[in-house]
């Protein structure tokens, strides 16, 4: 399956997110007007300005709110900008032929199907509406750039999680690269918090974050 194509529009917007940073996008007229007490404003105004992330209105954010699954897969596939254009089929695949959960016509389905579609392994029994754990965002989050960008696996030496029994142990291998990809952090008392819910300003800092580091790492030229 060639990642190519998806993977070069996420470094291109990354590699604009970076510019951003120091220009003058962050104008009044162009920042959320509930995020000013936020920890990762900048970035989630970068991510906004360059059209990878929404909120509820052009000045509304909801910060806090928790992310649902759908909400997370939108957050995940519309970030790293991933589609179906470098992958051929027959028929144009239906979510509901993958997820028993999401209706071809639920508004995350092309979502759902850009994602797994692209290399990121949703569970097929996923429900859309539930709570989205930081363990599960991180792993799907992880998942997607490591495919997008073609990223060689690493050894790493293991950080000392002091919550690291609460892990599902299926994901705490991306979550040990998360920590080294500075994606995540630990708190002040080295605690992952893998159950805890993510919210919307979590989401959008990881995935900064995460499209931060596939531009440190990925050397993609676009094909003439």
């Amino acid at each position: 399956m060639n990642f190519k194509k998806s993977a070069f529009a996420a470094i291109t917007s990354v590699s604009l997110l970076t510019f951003s940073l120091a220009g003058p996008i962050f104008a009044a007229d162009s920042s959320f007007k509930d995020i000013d007490s936020v920890t990762g404003k900048n970035k989630i105004i970068s991510l906004k300005d360059q059209g990878l992330i929404k909120g509820i209105s052009d000045t509304q954010f909801l910060p806090g709110a928790k992310v649902t699954t759908a909400q997370g897969i939108q957050f995940i596939s519309g970030g790293l900008q991933l589609s179906l254009a470098a992958i051929d089929f027959n028929k144009a695949p239906l979510a509901s032929s993958t997820f028993t959960k999401v209706k071809d016509n639920a508004w995350y389905a092309e979502a759902f199907i850009n994602a797994h579609y692209n290399g990121i392994e949703i569970p097929a029994d996923i429900d859309p509406a539930k709570p989205m754990t930081k363990e599960l965002f991180t792993n799907l989050l992880i998942q997607g750039i490591e495919k997008v960008g073609n990223l060689p696996m690493i050894n790493i030496v293991p950080a000392d999680i002091s919550d690291a029994d609460a892990l599902n142990p299926s994901f705490q291998g991306s979550i040990q690269r998360s920590l080294k990809y500075k994606i995540n952090t630990l708190d002040a008392n080295g605690k992952f918090h893998p159950k805890s819910e993510i919210t919307r300003a979590e989401a959008a800092v990881m995935l900064y974050n995460a499209l931060d580091y596939l531009k440190s790492k990925t050397d993609i030229v676009p094909q003439s």
